[in-house]
């Protein structure tokens, strides 16, 4: 049986102010209801998301901003971040994780692993990150992933949240495929294909064409 989680649940203080950061991102809302003065629920879903988040007046009784460690998945970092900071969000400069020196609860959840600055420079996937928080303090956290570990994916299937994502993938086929052509030395008539086939062996972790 599909178990598909849906909701995320949020506590915040004011209702109205956090109303207005999440359409601010340019998020889907999907709900505002109320009955009399008592009980508030608003929906909100990040673009390509299948998960929402809802918060509002007598939702839950988790203390305001206590939510942290909301990772919202992207295929380009620097690209979600520049377009949270051109709609007046504050957001982290993009750093990464050192390796595995741990250092306590770490402040952007990396697990206690010290962040550095800049994206992974091998730009591996689940390597990079960047964080805001909403006006509580609910944190959360961009995480780009371009290549997804092998069995997460259905191999059958290859599917993009938005015409965003499918762009960046391909420009990192581009990049890959002038990788081959000088490797061999000459032009690859048969691009499309090969384009075809890292794209998908991308998204569902297999081996990537060389």
């Amino acid at each position: 049986m599909d178990m598909k989680l849906e909701i995320v649940v949020i506590p915040v203080s004011d209702v109205d102010r956090a109303k207005e950061f999440y359409a601010r991102l340019r998020w889907r809302l999907d709900a505002d209801f109320a009955s009399g003065d008592g009980w508030r629920v608003i929906q909100f879903t990040p673009p390509g998301s299948g998960c929402s988040l809802i918060f509002g007046k007598n939702v839950t009784a988790a203390a305001p901003g206590s939510a942290q460690g909301l990772y919202l998945i992207v295929s380009d970092i620097q690209a979600a971040r520049d377009e949270l900071l051109g709609r007046g969000v504050e957001v982290s400069e993009v750093f990464h994780a050192a390796g595995d020196v741990h250092a306590g609860a770490d402040e952007p959840y990396l697990f206690g692993q010290v962040r550095v600055g800049g994206a992974d420079p091998a730009r591996g996937s689940y390597r990079s990150f960047a964080s805001f928080r909403d006006p509580d303090g609910n944190g959360w956290l961009f995480q780009e992933v371009t290549t997804r570990l092998a069995g997460r994916v259905d191999p059958t299937t290859t599917t993009f949240a938005s015409a965003n994502d499918l762009a960046s993938a391909l420009r990192r086929a581009e990049r890959a495929h002038g990788e081959h052509e000088a490797r061999t030395g000459q032009r690859d008539a048969n691009w499309p294909d090969w384009y075809a086939a890292y794209i998908v062996a991308e998204q569902s972790g297999a081996k990537l064409p060389s």
